[in-house]
């Protein structure tokens, strides 16, 4: 149900209002293609400060044993950073960049903890099945809560009101659907062995380092993290940029959030295919048959004209899109101990948030100097091509069989 909850901030606000909000009336004011630039760095930094928080809040995590309390904590702040959306208005881009960054913290760390639950509610022979199926009712939860947005942002006659209104009612989502997991998951046991119990902010720093070292024997984890960081970043910029870029070559903003809605519906029954695809083919084949769709889908992108062509490109993300995102959750949380998932979900994080700050800021460069942003879709490629060879080298048995035998 946590998925549930907070994809409400991952369709509206990060995905298809805000970004469109950003470029029409906040950076209203701003030159040519100055506001898809500037929501790329927006979002680039975002990441890179989530990137250096996550590790650290895992490993404070299995040191302390508090994972649901800073769970809440982070997604607090993001709930409350939304709601203040609602004071955004014309000319307002800063108000509005740093309010998505601190919304984006809070959304980003609190899911570090919610990860680093799934293998303990979770054995081998149901994680990847569980974990698609909280990517299914994430797309369920997002989608009708951006469905309900999109009909408040039509049918008022006040279309910005109706806009700003919408992030409060993203905040209020968050909030209501974040109690069930408070409420019924249990908080895993501190392993006895984890070290002395000192101040769990010191103790967690100072397992950031061993951390990193210890990550050297688990080689296929490693291997696998590398190649998450790059194709992730790919997928990361096709859904923080899409809209923005949608809205640069003229699509209007109904054609634009009413395919993105289409896309949350479309990855419900397609995250279920994908689990069990996994059944079949494995994990790591089903990604790669993903990140294979995402290189159509960037070429695609590149002689995008009209708002069909953005349907018709929503709609094809929407089919691998989630599948690709839980199957890599799942992935990488058969390869590591259970003894240390907040901390390994932490660099998990570190991973995905790293990887997200290189495409969107490539994407702000290239749409800068060629003052238009299609060779910026189309250097994704790149991220998939490479983070696709490098999964491929990944002996997930190995690295699933050495987790095992180090779970202390």
């Amino acid at each position: 149900m946590y998925d549930w909850a907070n994809s409400a901030f991952a369709t509206t606000v990060m995905a298809a209002v805000l970004p469109v909000y950003y470029s029409q009336v906040a950076g209203a004011d701003l030159p040519g293609n100055t506001a898809t630039a500037y929501w790329g760095y927006t979002t680039a930094g975002a990441l890179l400060i989530t990137a250096f928080l996550a590790p650290i809040m895992g490993a404070i995590a299995d040191y302390s044993g508090v994972k649901k309390k800073l769970l809440l904590t982070f997604a607090a702040l993001g709930i409350f950073a939304t709601a203040l959306l609602y004071f955004v208005t014309t000319g307002d881009w800063l108000m509005a960049s740093l309010f998505f960054i601190i919304g984006n913290i809070g959304f980003a760390i609190s899911e570090v903890f919610y990860n680093s639950l799934l293998p303990h509610v979770a054995g081998p022979e149901k994680i990847d099945q569980v974990s698609t199926k909280g990517y299914a009712l994430g797309y369920l939860g997002g989608g009708i809560r951006l469905g309900i947005n999109v009909l408040m942002i039509e049918l008022m006659s006040d279309t910005l009101l109706a806009t700003r209104l919408s992030f409060v009612t993203v905040s209020i989502w968050w909030a209501i659907f974040t109690i069930p997991i408070l409420r019924n998951v249990t908080e895993p046991k501190v392993k006895e062995n984890i070290g002395p119990r000192i101040n769990p902010f010191t103790g967690g720093f100072k397992r950031i380092r061993a951390t990193f070292n210890e990550l050297r024997s688990y080689r296929q984890l490693f291997l696998f993290l590398v190649a998450f960081w790059i194709y992730n970043d790919g997928i990361g910029t096709i859904i923080k940029m899409a809209a923005i870029y949608g809205a640069e070559i003229g699509i209007d903003q109904t054609a634009l959030i009413g395919a993105l809605l289409m896309t949350q519906f479309v990855g419900i029954p397609f995250s279920f295919a994908f689990g069990r695809l996994a059944k079949y083919i494995g994990a790591k084949n089903s990604i790669l048959l993903g990140l294979f769709v995402y290189t159509m889908i960037s070429i695609g992108g590149y002689f995008m004209e009209t708002a069909l062509h953005f349907w018709i490109l929503a709609f094809v993300v929407g089919t691998v899109q989630g599948g690709t995102q839980a199957l890599s959750r799942s992935l990488f949380g058969s390869m590591l101990p259970k003894s240390k998932t907040g901390e390994f979900y932490g660099f998990y994080g570190m991973s995905s948030k790293f990887a997200g700050i290189v495409g969107p800021l490539v994407f702000a460069i290239v749409s800068q100097i060629a003052g238009s942003s299609r060779l910026s879709i189309l250097s994704l490629i790149v991220f998939f091509i490479v983070g696709g060879f490098l999964l491929n080298r990944v002996d997930e048995k190995k690295g699933i069989e050495y987790a095992q035998e180090n779970n202390f």
